[in-house]
């Protein structure tokens, strides 16, 4: 995983298309799951580079989005 983002696992999944239900369920992969987990790691104990401080950011942004995203997918269903 380290050659790719974790936060790019979320813009595929974004730019494929997708359905309130596909987006209510999404839960990222096992692999970006622990990038992201070593990340927060390094970031505690200060060993964070200035690229991995900058794809930790983006992934929490991209994360918090999902969450509101999320929401709203499970209101448009509850719709139905």
């Amino acid at each position: 995983m380290s050659s790719v983002r974790a936060y790019e696992e979320i813009i595929d999944f974004i730019s494929a298309g997708t359905t309130p239900d596909a987006v209510a369920h999404f839960r990222p992969s096992q692999a970006a799951r622990q990038r992201v987990a070593a990340l927060i790691a390094s970031e505690k104990a200060g060993r964070l580079s200035p690229e991995e401080t900058l794809e930790l950011d983006r992934y929490m942004a991209l994360e918090h989005l999902m969450r509101l995203a999320k929401a709203r997918a499970l209101r448009f269903a509850s719709d139905e």
